[in-house]
This record gives structure tokens, C-alpha cells and sequence, in this order.
């Protein structure tokens, strides 16, 4: 079968053409990941493809993807089976050879996705290519191989292996990050420890119909399934098994793969391209409204001169009137959505622009709100439009007004921050670098998580009707994404709501120069304590803990207070407790920590939250003189922290002694 390529130009419908535009960026990832038309050919291509598959974009760019097949698959028509499973069941997944330019084979794990439009048609597939060639080879020289050991004990992936009967003979260090066991603490134990329900109670059933019939499941293909770690919390991952034998007995080895990023950069494309597409659909729409306001405002204005003499009707053109320039805020808002307005971006001093705003803000909202403003003196310039940030913080001043009907406190702070690709919230799209942030809280009613996810999309609003647009957030974020910037949200019901906007440092050579970024010293950083991590969310609880672990520390995790209680007291070698203030539970992380330190008098503290340390004490949610680290944190600044409190004497911050320790012992505390 013939592997042509197609002009896109001539052949590619609007709507897929769109999608063929996506910005690099989405695709910043570390798997191949690209576009496919409904028919299979490429439309996009990122840098990990090339580097995976060597090809660069303007060599495969308009190719059927059959060009990645083996010449037998393709015989057998495998590519296109593979597009249909993914029209049927909207996703597909699958495990095979693929050639790259050279002629070469690589073993791959793809995931081919459905995309559709606003009207539910398909206008193409994401796909993504992890290469497992280095898990198949393990496979492949488990028998002989006189390195096995070296293999094993230096793999990326977990690799466990397991008895007839399924229990544990092998567990790697790999195995011991993923799943937070030490491996004298499993091998001997059945495998299924390592399950949750309903796996667990399945597991038995299938070794002994494998026993019975021979008949194969699992045993030589990938499966997406789900582990549970000591510490009860569950994960997905891809699990590989193979089938050996040493003298005469059946062993069955396993290779695990963490898909928890994976999981976490799907989630994040999949957004991102549902937001592109509304914002294509409402900035189309507001292109078409605004031709017809045109024509209606333009018609209107030369009716109110003829009716000048006549004041009924002239009062009913300025009703018209007043609603077509209503009706063209209400577009210029969509277009701010769909980043099709003109921005002029220039340098702001955003310490002056917020300064500037201070009057304007305390005579639009209620006297009842206390306004607070916190700059920094050694604020680096943003580069922005400063009008539409102007708006942008008007916006959510209202919005904050709307949700402290009663009066309230409202904080508006500004202060340098960095963003890094590794962390747990940015999406792939923003670039790693210097921002400047500007953040805006209310102590108001807040929001929960199914509102909370769903803020920046267009026309979602919870107020009345005739109350407001639903236009206000969205036009914050596709102002601040337009300007390659980043918004991030925080809110809980009762504690209020706190908006972050970044925007890009405009960095000069002339700054540079002045202010050189001093070099990161990560061997100062590094420790081999044990903390104990307290978190809620698990990809917040996840980054810390690969964070943590790669400066040498041992680390203990936790999902809510009452869990970490018990942490704590089965774990008397722990060094200091490092925990989210904010959580569900019944326990916050204040009590959190009065009640550690009353267990453990010498326990060193450290909390983190993303709402300002202000708000928190003012709801009794934070002790003042507690060390915090503010989220979102990169690595570098979480090691520091972690080091800073470590190296200082024990404190009790809620008024008890805090015991000396003798010098004999100071090592073990």
C-alpha cells in the first residue's frame, strides 16, 4: 500500500484547519505527540515526534500515519483498524512496532483520541507515542541476561516478579517509590497487596484460569490498571507481565509504568482544546454580531436625528441604542475570550498601575469592603497591555464585590514569582521563566469544585438572571493567555476565593546586567530527614513527593489531618511536618500542627496554601508566626523552605516548652 501525502492547503476543512493551527506549546511534552485529519493524516507534529520518529514537521506534515506502521501491519491494515476503534470508542490504545525515518523499530504504546467539534462531527485525532522499546527489551533478555540484576535495580518503571501462586519473589527500588513499600516489607506477601478492589479480589481467579487452561489474559500485552500504595492511595499505571521458568517453576515478571503525568497531560490537551474550540466558536460569533451591531447602532444614531422634534420616538431610539452598545461590550468581551482582540503590549510597572486603580476601585465598590493593596518594591516590569489589565483587575474587584454581599475584606497584591514546566499546576502550554503576578482576594462566600472548574468558560455564571453575563472571567483569562500568561484560581466554600494572574517579566539586557539570577546551589538543598507530607490533592501530593525524594529526603504522605495523626505515631523518626493549611477532614492544617506538636514537641513545622497568609488568619486558619510557603512552588523554593526550618531550633508555636534534646540524640530527632 502506497504511503502518499496530501496538500493540506487545498484539502483541509476550515474547522480542521483550526485545529491543525494548535499552537506548539500545547504539545510541549516529553511523549511524541501530533494531529491526525479524520482520514489519518498528519497535521501537526511536536518536537518529541521528531526526536522519536526523525522527522522533521515539513517532511511528514501532509502524510498518512500508515507511514509509521511495519510494512506486514500495513498489509494487514492495521493503521486503519486503528482509526476506526478510535471513531467507535472516541479513545484507543494500543502496543506494537513502529519504523522510524532511518528504517529502524522502536516498541510503542499510542493512545489515538476522537476530536470533535461544537456540532459532535469528527475533525480528527490527538495521538501520543510513548516509546517502551528499553521495558520490551527487558522482556526480551530477562533469561540471559548476566546484567538482569543491574537492569532491574537501575530501571525507571517498577519490575516485580512473582510465584506461581503470587507471591512476591522480586521488587525493585523503582517498585518502592511507586508504591511506598521497602521491599523486605512485601516479598513473601501475596501480589495482591499491591491492589485495589475489585483487582484484588480478581487476582487469585485469574492465576488459577491460567493454571487450568493456559489461556492467556493479560500475560504478554500492556494493561492500564490501577495500583494502591501503602499508604491506601491508589494511582494508574501500565502493567506489562511476562511468563518465565527457572528450573522448572513459572514465574511471572512484572513491569509497571507510573501514568499519573500522562494521565495528568491528557487531562490538560483535552482542556486546552475544548477552550480553544469554544473560543473559536464565540470569537466567530462575535465577529458576525459585531457587523450586524454595526449596521443597527449606524441606523439607529441617523433615526435619532429625524426624530429630534418628536421625543417619544426619540427616547425609543436611545432605548435601541443603549441596547446595541450593551450588545457590543458584551462581543469585545467574547473576543477578549477568544484572543482575537488587538492587544498593545508595552513595560508596566504594575506596583504603579494597581496604585493608580487605588481611587477608581474604592468608588466603584461598596464602602462596606475594606480594600487592601500589597506592593513590592523590587517588582520586576510586566510586559502586557495595561488597559486590558486594567480591566482584567476591575473584573475580578466586581467579582469579588458580588460574592461579599454582606462587606468583607478585599487584598489586592502584587510580587515576582517563577513558574517552571515541572509543576503540578501549570499547563504545558506556559512557557518556564519570571513572571509577575498580581492576585486578587476576597474573604467572601467561595466555590465549590464543579463550579470552580468551570469559572473562565464563557456565559457560565451563578448569578441571576439579568445579573450578570458570565463574560467577566473569561475575559480575564483570554486576555491574560493571550498574553502568554497563566491563571491560576483558589477557592473553598466559606474561605473566600483567591484570582493569580501572571504575565511575563520583560526582561532588558540592561537588567540582566545589573541583576544577574545568583547560581542554585541544589547539593546545599539536599537532606536525609524524613517528612512527613499532608495534602489533599494528588498531583499537588505527587510533585512534592518526587520533589522532596530527588534532594535525598525520605518522605511519609498523607491526604487529610486525621490520616497524618496516625502517620505520626506510627512514624516517631519523623523530622518535621510539611502540610497543606486548607483540607477536608474536619482538620486544617493549624490543628494539624497544634496537635503534632503536642505528640511531638520537637517536630519542626512547615505549612503551604495558595490563599494569602492574611485571609487564612483572619479565619483563625493560620498561626502568624508559622513558617509558610506559598503555593505554587517550584522546587528549588520548596527545598529551601524545607532546609530553612530544619536547620533552625525547635519552636512551639502555641505556647508550650519545647524539651531540649541532648546532643547524643540531636541527629535522631
Amino acid at each position: 500500500m502506497s504511503v502518499g501525502k496530501i496538500d493540506l492547503r487545498s484539502e483541509i476543512p476550515a474547522d480542521q484547519n483550526a485545529f491543525a493551527r494548535q499552537p506548539e506549546s500545547i504539545f510541549d511534552t516529553d511523549h511524541a505527540v501530533y494531529m491526525l485529519n479524520p482520514e489519518g493524516y498528519v497535521l501537526n507534529w511536536n518536537s518529541s515526534a521528531q526526536r522519536a520518529k526523525q522527522y522533521k514537521a515539513e517532511e511528514i506534515i501532509g502524510r498518512h500515519f500508515r507511514t509509521f506502521f511495519t510494512e506486514e501491519d500495513r498489509r494487514e491494515g492495521k493503521p486503519e483498524a486503528a482509526l476506526q476503534l478510535a471513531r467507535e470508542k472516541g479513545k484507543h490504545e494500543m502496543t506494537g512496532w513502529r519504523v522510524r525515518k532511518d528504517g529502524s523499530r522502536f516498541m510503542a504504546n499510542v493512545v489515538i483520541e476522537s476530536v470533535y467539534n461544537e456540532l459532535e462531527e469528527l475533525i480528527g485525532f490527538i495521538k501520543i507515542v510513548h516509546d517502551i522499546t528499553v521495558r520490551q527489551k527487558i522482556f526480551e533478555t530477562m533469561r540471559e541476561s548476566a546484567m538482569l540484576k543491574v537492569l532491574v535495580n537501575t530501571a525507571v518503571d517498577g519490575v516485580t516478579m512473582i510465584d506461581a501462586q503470587g507471591f512476591i519473589l522480586m521488587f525493585n527500588p523503582a517498585c518502592e517509590r511507586l508504591f511506598g513499600y521497602q521491599a523486605g516489607e512485601v516479598l513473601g506477601q501475596n501480589v495482591k497487596m499491591l491492589m485495589p478492589a475489585p483487582y484484588q479480589q480478581n487476582h487469585d481467579s485469574y492465576i488459577e484460569n491460567y493454571h487450568r487452561t493456559g489461556h492467556r489474559k493479560i500475560i504478554g500485552i500492556g494493561r492500564e490498571v490501577v495500583g494502591q500504595r501503602k499508604d491506601g492511595t491508589t494511582f494508574p499505571m501500565e502493567l506489562s507481565i511476562g511468563e518465565a521458568k527457572q528450573d522448572g517453576q513459572v514465574m511471572f515478571v512484572g513491569i509497571v509504568h507510573d501514568l499519573t503525568e500522562r494521565k495528568r497531560t491528557e487531562a490538560q490537551l483535552a482542556q486546552a482544546q475544548k477552550m480553544e474550540t469554544v473560543g473559536q466558536l464565540s470569537g466567530g460569533i462575535a465577529h458576525d454580531f459585531n457587523n450586524l451591531l454595526t449596521v443597527i447602532i449606524g441606523n439607529v444614531d441617523l433615526l435619532i436625528e429625524k426624530v429630534e422634534d418628536t421625543p417619544e420616538l426619540k427616547q425609543l431610539c436611545e432605548t435601541v441604542l443603549n441596547a446595541g452598545e450593551r450588545g457590543a461590550e458584551l462581543t469585545q468581551r467574547l473576543l477578549a475570550f477568544s484572543r482575537r482582540q488587538t492587544l498593545q503590549p508595552t513595560v508596566i510597572d504594575c506596583n504603579q498601575l494597581v496604585e493608580q486603580m487605588q481611587v477608581m476601585l474604592r468608588r466603584t465598590l461598596s464602602e462596606d469592603i475594606d480594600i487592601r493593596f500589597t506592593v513590592d518594591s523590587n517588582l520586576a516590569k510586566a510586559f502586557a497591555d495595561p488597559s486590558q489589565l486594567e480591566s482584567a483587575i476591575l473584573n475580578l474587584s466586581l467579582n469579588a464585590r458580588d460574592a461579599m454581599p454582606q462587606g468583607g475584606h478585599l487584598t489586592i497584591t502584587v510580587n515576582n514569582a517563577s513558574l517552571e514546566k515541572t509543576s503540578y499546576q501549570v499547563p504545558p502550554d506556559i512557557k518556564p521563566g519570571d513572571y509577575v503576578m498580581i492576585s486578587v482576594t476576597d474573604d467572601g462566600e467561595g466555590m465549590a469544585p464543579e463550579i470552580r472548574e468551570h469559572v473562565f468558560e464563557p456565559f457560565f455564571t451563578t448569578k441571576e438572571v439579568g445579573k450578570g453575563t458570565g463574560l467577566g472571567l473569561s475575559m480575564v483569562y483570554g486576555f491574560v493567555r493571550q498574553s502568554n500568561g497563566y491563571v491560576a484560581i483558589y477557592s473553598e466554600i466559606g474561605l473566600g476565593t483567591t484570582v493569580r494572574i501572571y504575565l511575563p517579566a520583560a526582561i532588558s539586557a540592561q537588567t540582566v546586567e545589573r541583576s544577574p539570577r545568583p547560581a542554585i546551589d541544589l547539593a546545599a538543598l539536599r537532606g536525609s530527614e524524613t517528612i512527613l507530607l499532608v495534602e489533599d490533592d494528588p498531583f499537588v501530593r505527587s510533585h512534592g513527593v518526587s520533589s522532596l525524594e530527588s534532594l535525598g529526603y525520605h518522605v511519609i504522605t498523607a491526604a487529610n489531618g486525621r490520616e497524618a495523626l496516625v502517620k505520626l505515631h506510627q512514624n516517631p523518626s519523623i523530622h518535621i511536618l510539611f502540610s497543606d493549611v486548607v483540607m477536608p477532614g474536619g482538620l486544617n492544617g493549624r490543628e494539624l500542627a497544634e496537635q503534632a506538636q503536642k505528640h511531638k514537641p520537637t517536630l519542626k513545622i512547615l505549612l503551604t496554601s495558595g490563599y494569602p497568609m492574611e485571609t487564612l488568619a483572619e479565619r483563625n486558619l493560620h498561626n502568624p508566626k508559622m513558617p509558610v510557603l506559598n503555593k505554587p512552588y517550584r522546587k528549588i523554593d520548596l527545598g529551601r523552605r524545607i532546609r530553612e526550618v530544619l536547620d533552625l531550633p525547635a519552636v512551639d508555636y502555641f505556647g508550650a516548652e519545647v524539651p531540649v534534646a541532648p546532643a547524643a540524640h540531636a541527629s535522631s530527632i
